[in-house]
């Protein structure tokens, strides 16, 4: 089939202000259903897709543009207010409502379109697709939003700002993103180049280990919403003011979101899923949530991750297309395809490498157990004497490790992936589980295999010699090898251990019960494997560093810094402990 490409349509706005955009649609005459992303990330520019001699284009982040308008689907591609060719201003998420309703009622007018419209796209387009369903335009009948941090970016977790992913995406996008031909960052190409690779590492690190946190010149005129939300740490009126809870209400259409069990905002992406089967503006809405995850990571849909190969079925260049075509083909087309039929939830068992349909997310079965802590005081290091087990403990000796934020707990990366700083991904921990301070707490061998899929939970009684600090956890699969391959993670600021509106500082030396969300996996621990769980206060630079004064963390300067002497207790009257979700089948 042939294909029209129309590029650089300037579409006006209700405010004047016009945004560039492309059409994709087949030719001829004719009438077809039109598919609209909105990219702030530049709508022209092409990435390397292992496997594929010719680069792709942004907006086929997890589907194939040409098999789609072969189907009989028109593509519209835009970039945003402010980027590229669009003309305003680029301020993040405060336009998307009304520029995305806006283009979404063009494309309904246009004499090729049959007057229904979806929307589709992987992160910030993920967000564009909420933003624009809530305005409720008759002509928006159903989204796929990928890997979305949903209504708004909110880059806090657990009350730590996450550094690593919001400084590089506001370095990103402020200060330039594009590909070479050579498939690498430009800019990572040029510092390898001109400095040597060792000193582009330390260069690409740098920026991340500037303090105090607001010292960011380069990001000052371009991005000054950076500084906003380094400014509101607390969920303050700010971030009151900014997500509505009437967002889900608002939200009338059918919705299949996709999401990875590596991706930073898959605990978003399961709120959102949950929250729109329960309060969604509309019956219909209710009734036909799906969702899918897989075995990737943010934006990662093409490949594997190097050292972890989860097989062929993972690999999701045809089979999301597939979902989205025949999401579209049902929804936008009218096809009785058995759709509404089929099992919402589909989810990929990482350990079993298998796709699994399911009623609901979290899984009905799921039989929630607690995973004890045990030591003698000696849980530092993969080589000490933590256990993890279900027997609950008695009268143990904490264990005590000292924080030193000068000298952080380095988040584990991918090295395949050097031109990103906060790449989540199984990789092998136990270069950071030598550290002193990090706490080791391993099963026994697992005689048969047990799966582990749902949400992931914390709790840890705790002290310190500071007001304030942070307390980390990873969940770990422990191969018979000895490799630690890393499953989710989670944090909590010691500070916003009752609420994350009101800081609460600490009493040195008073016991305090904290809960950590490690997010959620689907896991199968084979025979012979253990499980883990890492117990530190800091994973840098996926996680801003903690001064433990108990001041105002973005200001401080590396003087400002203190050691803290942190403590986890694990007796009858202060039992720590994991809780898994256990699928036994």
């Amino acid at each position: 089939m042939s294909i029209v490409i129309e590029e650089n349509i300037m579409v006006p706005m209700r405010d004047g202000v016009r945004l560039a955009t492309d059409i994709y649609r087949p030719a001829g005459d004719g009438q077809w259903p039109v598919l609209l992303t909105r990219v702030p990330y530049n709508k022209d520019m092409r990435f390397p897709v292992p496997g594929l001699e010719d680069k792709r284009l942004f907006l086929e982040l997890n589907l194939d543009a040409e098999r789609v308008v072969e189907a009989g689907y028109v593509i519209v591609a835009q970039d945003t207010r402010g980027r590229f060719a669009s003309e305003g201003t680029f301020e993040p998420f405060v336009r998307e409502r009304e520029d995305g309703t806006d283009t979404i009622e063009w494309a309904a007018r246009q004499a090729w379109s049959n007057g229904k419209v979806g929307m589709f796209g992987v992160s910030y387009q993920g967000l564009t697709q909420w933003q624009a369903a809530r305005a409720q335009s008759a002509a928006l009948q159903a989204i796929v939003p990928s890997q979305s941090p949903g209504w708004h970016l909110n880059p806090y977790q657990g009350g730590a700002f996450l550094l690593g992913l919001t400084l590089e995406w506001a370095m990103n996008v402020s200060l330039g993103w594009a590909w070479n031909d050579e498939g690498e960052l430009a800019v990572r190409q040029e510092q390898a180049e001109t400095k040597g690779i060792e000193q582009a590492n330390k260069d690409l690190l740098a920026p991340f280990q500037r303090l105090p946190l607001l010292d960011q010149p380069r990001l000052l005129e371009r991005a000054p919403y950076y500084f906003e939300w380094l400014a509101h740490p607390a969920h303050d009126p700010y971030w009151q003011n900014l997500v509505s809870t009437k967002f889900l209400e608002d939200v009338t259409v059918p919705a299949l979101t996709i999401s990875g069990w590596y991706d930073p905002f898959l605990t978003k992406d399961l709120d959102y899923y949950q929250g729109m089967k329960q309060r969604g503006g509309s019956a219909l809405a209710r009734a036909q949530q799906h969702l899918v995850i897989g075995p990737w990571s943010h934006g990662n849909f093409w490949r594997g991750f190097g050292s972890r190969n989860y097989g062929s079925a993972s690999f999701a260049k045809d089979m999301l297309t597939d979902l989205h075509l025949r999401w579209y083909d049902h929804w936008l087309k009218g096809i009785e395809n058995g759709l509404e039929q089929e099992k919402p939830v589909r989810i990929f068992v990482m350990g079993a490498d298998v796709w699994r349909e399911e009623e609901s997310w979290p899984l009905p079965d799921t039989q929630y157990r607690q995973f004890y802590l045990h030591s003698t005081g000696h849980a530092n290091t993969l080589s000490g004497n933590g256990l993890l087990s279900t027997e609950q403990p008695t009268e143990e000796a904490e264990d005590v490790y000292c924080y030193d934020p000068h000298n952080p707990v380095l988040t584990v990366r991918d090295a395949a992936s050097e031109d990103e700083i906060d790449t989540m991904g199984p990789f092998d921990q136990r270069e950071v589980e030598r550290r002193e301070d990090v706490l080791c707490y391993t099963s026994a061998p697992l005689a048969q295999p047990l799966e582990v899929t749902g949400p992931i939970e914390l709790v840890l009684y705790v002290s310190s010699s500071v007001p304030d600090t942070d307390f980390t956890g990873k969940l770990v699969d422990i191969h018979p090898d000895g490799r630690a391959e890393l499953l989710t993670d989670g944090i909590l600021r010691a500070r916003y251990r009752d609420s994350f509106a009101e800081a609460k500082l600490m009493e040195p030396s008073q016991v305090y019960e904290l809960y950590i969300h490690l997010g959620a996996t689907s896991n199968l621990f084979k025979e012979g494997h253990c499980l883990r769980l890492e117990v530190s206060s800091s994973n840098f630079p996926r996680f801003e560093r903690n001064s433990n004064t108990g001041g105002n963390i973005p200001a401080e300067r590396a003087e400002d810094l203190r050691p803290a002497l942190n403590r986890i207790y694990h007796t009858s009257e202060y039992p720590s402990h994991l809780i898994l979700p256990i699928i036994e089948r």
